[in-house]
C-alpha cells in the first residue's frame, strides 16, 4: 500500500501521480521519480540487491545520473526504495538489519540537515519534523572514508533526532547524491501527509503533516520557483 500512499502525497502535493511498471523501461515523460517503500521482490537476499536490475531503473539510473544534463532527473527513494537507489550506486552506502534486529514501528523526529535539494528546498535548515517509520533493514553503513565525504558535503539531508533507531551510521536517516537531484530517506514522508491520518504533534493527535513539504518542494522545483 505504501506506493498508493505515495500516489496520493504526490497528488496533495500538486502534482500528478503516474504509475510505472518495473518491467517496462520507459518513464511516461514524468518529471520526478519516487520508489515507494514496502518490500521488493529479492529483498531476502539483500535489500533493493535485485529491484536494482528492473527494466524501469535502467532508465531511472540513466536520467538521474546524466552528468551532462543541467537538470537531470529527481528520484527520491523511500524506506526500501532508499536502498534500491544505494544499489544502483545513485547513493553511497548501503542497508543491513536494524542493529537491535527487530522491525521497528514509530513515529520518528528527524533534523532537516540539507535544504538545499530539489525535495527539501521548502523546509528551514535544521527544522524538526516527524513522520512514521517503519523497516527491519534501515541501518545505514557506508565506510568511514565515504562517509567523511558526505558529512564533508552537507550530504546528509536528515538524521533521526534522540535515540538512534537502527544503529545508522552517525544517525544518519537520508542522503542525497552531489547534484542534489537524488534523495533516500528511510522513514515514510508519505505517511505524514494529511491531517488526521499522520502522526501526533503539537495539534493535536494524528495531525501531522511535515511529510507533504517534500512533494511540495519537488514540484515546486520543477515549476522553476525558486522563492
Amino acid at each position: 500500500m505504501d506506493d498508493r500512499d505515495a500516489a496520493r502525497a504526490v497528488r496533495l502535493g500538486g502534482g500528478t501521480a503516474v504509475p510505472l511498471w518495473h518491467a517496462g523501461q520507459s518513464l511516461h515523460g514524468v518529471d520526478a521519480v519516487v520508489l515507494p517503500g514496502g518490500f521488493s521482490y529479492g529483498v531476502y537476499l539483500r535489500a533493493g540487491a535485485i529491484a536494482r536490475f528492473a527494466p524501469v531503473m535502467e532508465t531511472v539510473v540513466k536520467e538521474a545520473g546524466a552528468a551532462a544534463s543541467s537538470s537531470p532527473l529527481p528520484v527520491l527513494g523511500i524506506c526500501n526504495g532508499f536502498p534500491i537507489l544505494t544499489e544502483a550506486q545513485l547513493l553511497p552506502g548501503s542497508m543491513i538489519k536494524n542493529d537491535h534486529l527487530k522491525f521497528l514501528c514509530k513515529d520518528q523526529v528527524l533534523r532537516v540537515e540539507n535544504n538545499q535539494t530539489v525535495w527539501t528546498s521548502q523546509f528551514t535548515d535544521n527544522e524538526l519534523i516527524t513522520v512514521p517509520m517503519k523497516n527491519q533493514d534501515g541501518h545505514y553503513v557506508v565506510s568511514a572514508e565515504e562517509l567523511e565525504r558526505i558529512e564533508a558535503e552537507s550530504r546528509v539531508v536528515f538524521r533521526y533526532v534522540g535515540a538512534n533507531p537502527n544503529g545508522s551510521r552517525h544517525g544518519i536517516a537520508g542522503v542525497t547524491n552531489e547534484r542534489g537531484n537524488v534523495v533516500g530517506l528511510m522513514p515514510h514522508p508519505e505517511h505524514a501527509v494529511e491531517a488526521g491520518y499522520g502522526p501526533d504533534d503539537a495539534i493535536g493527535m494524528r495531525e501531522g503533516t511535515d511529510g507533504l513539504t517534500i512533494f511540495t518542494s519537488v514540484v515546486s522545483s520543477l515549476a522553476g520557483d525558486t522563492t
